[in-house]
């Protein structure tokens, strides 16, 4: 009997519907669709929020650009009973639905859980809100930051004599579309077992809970809180960021004495010999002390030079790069996390590439950020409409392709236009 052949991708001849909006949802959809699955993203005329949010190129906003490659993008007005129709259409032949429209809103659109199973009984269904779909906390509006407060991420993030710094990037909303992504390929797998989907919750608030099992874990564990230690490590030293000749820096950690020794060696020191360092204990006693002798020597080398004497010693070291250094960093290009594709308005569009290597069925980014309203008449000739009925449909302003999004946003600039 021949071996039967792998799919093409992981989640190939899977259907995603993303009906969310911002990042932790449609990110999550992305992640699915850089597996494999078809994705299609499912906009009210007014769009995605992040598409009006942050830097603009040839009015196509940077963040929708970078979360929302692998998709196809389709305009529906589920305020009216004719874009319910057509919703119903769609989500009939969809796999998992991801949605992070808050309730009574949710309901009123015909989204919740037993409304979308009604047209596919097997439907995962999965809703992504801030703080969970009930409890005390419930219905209420939410966002990254507001769940670093809560759960205490702003109070150990930044100097330890300064105030509570939020995280550079929307941590939470990204670990958030990884548990998105991880919940519906696990309620496959049990559908794939029972034929059952099921509905699945998944909060920003659970989400960096989880994430911190290291410090609250630990608390929960010892009685003893953590402390906001800045760039140093409350267990171990040396560990922080250090200044060099030409006015930039690099990182310098040593979760053992092996790379405190290796340390030293790689920068002509003794330390190690000096009763105030000699072991971790001393070491975190006199951090100050260490930190300043170090950079007394780490400002004798450029960045570049210091991080390569460093590496050479093999010595836990990174240099603090900014985002033109990222970019452009060998390790990440070589890994493909910078992939460049073919945007049929901006030509030439650089976007994150797949986090996760699969060896026997490869993953890439196969589809551009989709422009709004780009696929709708593709997908809507294959839920079975004539070409006479999208026309209706368009013209009803129940959906709406690419030219009648632009010519909206025309009739909209122009109404904004001061007289004579």
């Amino acid at each position: 009997m021949p071996a039967r052949k792998a799919p093409a991708t992981p989640l190939e001849g899977l259907r995603v519907l993303d009906v969310s909006t911002m990042l932790a949802g449609p990110y999550g959809a992305t992640l699915l669709g850089d597996l494999g699955a078809d994705v299609i993203k499912v906009e009210s005329h007014l769009g995605d929020d992040s598409r009006r949010l942050g830097a603009m190129r040839d009015g196509e906003c940077g963040p929708f650009l970078s979360l929302n490659r692998n998709k196809r993008a389709v305009v529906i007005d589920m305020q009216q009973p004719q874009g319910q129709d057509v919703f119903a259409r769609l989500v009939a032949t969809t796999d998992v639905l991801i949605t992070n429209v808050r309730e009574p809103a949710l309901s009123k659109l015909g989204l919740n859980y037993d409304q979308v199973r009604a047209h596919r009984p097997d439907i995962v269904w999965i809703g992504v809100t801030a703080f969970g779909p009930d409890g005390p906390y419930a219905g209420r509006p939410g966002i990254d930051f507001l769940t670093q407060g809560y759960c205490g991420v702003l109070g150990l993030n930044g100097d330890p004599k300064g105030g509570p710094v939020r995280t550079g990037f929307p941590a939470v909303d990204v670990i958030t579309s990884l548990l998105v992504s991880n919940a519906a390929l696990a309620a496959l797998r049990v559908r794939d077992r029972t034929g059952e989907g099921q509905r699945i919750e998944v909060s920003l608030l659970d989400a960096l809970m989880h994430a911190q099992a290291s410090s609250i874990g630990s608390y929960l564990a010892t009685g003893e809180p953590p402390k906001r230690t800045g760039n140093r490590s409350q267990y171990f030293a040396p560990s922080g960021v250090y200044p060099t000749k030409d006015g930039r820096f690099v990182i310098i950690t040593t979760p053992s004495e092996k790379f405190f020794g290796h340390v030293c060696r790689a920068l002509d020191a003794d330390w190690d010999r000096d009763p105030r360092f000699h072991d971790i204990a001393s070491r975190l006693a006199n951090h100050d002390e260490l930190d300043r002798v170090m950079s007394e020597r780490t400002r004798q080398f450029d960045r570049d030079e210091l991080v390569e004497r460093l590496i050479a010693a093999d010595v836990l070291t990174a240099p603090i790069n900014d985002v033109e250094d990222v970019v452009k960093d060998p390790q990440i290009r070589h890994n493909r996390m910078i992939v460049r594709l073919e945007h049929p308005l901006l030509g030439h569009v650089d976007v994150t590439g797949v986090p996760i290597r699969f060896y026997g069925t490869p993953c890439s980014v196969t589809k551009h950020p989709p422009m709004q309203g780009e696929h709708t008449r593709e997908l809507l000739a294959s839920l079975g409409y004539g070409e006479a009925e999208v026309e209706r449909l368009i013209t009803a302003g129940v959906t709406a392709d690419r030219p009648e999004m632009l010519r909206r946003r025309a009739e909209k600039k122009a109404r904004r236009q001061p007289a004579g």
